[in-house]
Formats: C-alpha cells, structure tokens, sequence
C-alpha cells in the first residue's frame, strides 16, 4: 500500500496534495516537495502529500536531487489544488540507467484535476 504523508494539523484556508503515480515514472530517486522554502516531504513512487496552504502567491518546487522544478502558484480561498509528479528518463538516460546503473532524470508537476468538494 502507498505511503500517504499529510499534516493532520493543518488548519489552512485550502490543500496542495501531490501524487506520484504515472505510467511515465522511472520509479527511481526521491522526489524532495518544497513549498515557501519549507521541505513539506519526500515522495517515492506511489506516495502522496498533502498540506495546507493559505490564501496567496506561493512557489512549489519539487526536485529530485538531479533536476529541479519551481511552479508557481495563487492560491484563492478555499481551494484545494492536486497535482502529478514524476521522474523520467530520454532514450540515452535509459541507456544509462540499464547499462550503469545511474543517470540523467528529469522531474516534472503537471495540474490534476481537481475533486469536487462536499
């Protein structure tokens, strides 16, 4: 069963939560989940986080010690925001990675729908 992290305490205006389970996924590598500055948690394939977020101009980034991405994002009151993230390897990294062991990968977030809240 996948590792869910989440701030139970989190008492904000809305909810960032990130999963990390597409087809497109090496699977390899952490991915490190940074908001404001702040390290909310790691993400292995097939985990999810979930944290609080209030109203206002944030910066996301995810990073997986490799390669790093920033989003940036405004957030409204209320509002919960889902996103996807993965490490994936082109054809020569795949190369690398079966021949040695090790090499380039890249990480992205992508939007995921969001659920209708009740």
């Amino acid at each position: 069963m996948p590792q869910s992290n989440s701030d139970p305490s989190a008492s904000g205006s809305g909810k960032i939560t990130i999963e990390r389970n597409s087809r497109d996924d090496v699977q390899t590598r952490q991915i490190v989940v940074v908001f404001d500055g702040e390290r909310k948690g790691e993400l292995l394939f097939g985990d999810s986080l979930t944290f609080s977020a209030t109203p206002g101009r944030h910066t996301l980034r995810v990073d997986n010690t490799w390669n790093h991405k920033d989003t940036e994002l405004n957030i409204s009151e209320g509002r919960d925001l889902r996103f996807v993230v993965k490490s994936t390897a082109g054809q020569f990294s795949r190369f690398l990675l079966v021949a040695l062991g090790a090499g380039p990968i890249y990480v992205s977030i992508e939007p995921a729908p969001s659920h209708a809240q009740t």
